[in-house]
């Protein structure tokens, strides 16, 4: 089991900055590929952006191609995903995955993550 924890949530402003953690407890030996999937008021829950277990991997969803950042600290057993030029179109819940394998989430997108956060909320003002 492995439990994923989001934090670094909150209000800013179009144009700000936000940094969004996600902190990993439990049977981290493993290799997991991680991903942040986001769901807006009224949304189906979306893709964002992912990496593999060594970092050598990533894919961004084109709305956030260019502006999000994700990396990972496996020494601190921690996900990032740095946010900026953000716009009132990326408000959302913001969650947190885990997927065994890149390929997991590569061929199955949310289906392939076996692991999910609870999320944490940014809101972004006009």
């Amino acid at each position: 089991q492995v439990q994923l924890v989001e934090s670094g949530g909150g209000l800013v402003q179009a144009g700000d900055s936000l940094r969004l953690s996600c902190a990993a407890s439990g049977r981290t030996s493993s290799s997991y590929a991680m991903a942040w999937f986001r769901q807006a008021p009224g949304k189906e829950r979306e893709f964002v952006a992912a990496i593999s277990w060594g970092g050598g991997s990533t894919n961004y969803a084109g709305s956030v191609k260019g502006r999000f950042t994700i990396s990972r600290d496996n020494a601190r057993n921690t996900v990032y995903l740095q946010m900026n030029s953000l716009k009132p179109d990326d408000t959302a819940v913001y969650y947190c995955a885990a997927a065994r394998t890149w390929n997991d989430y590569d061929t199955q997108g949310a289906y392939g993550m076996e692991y999910w956060g609870k999320g944490t909320l940014v809101t972004v003002s006009s």
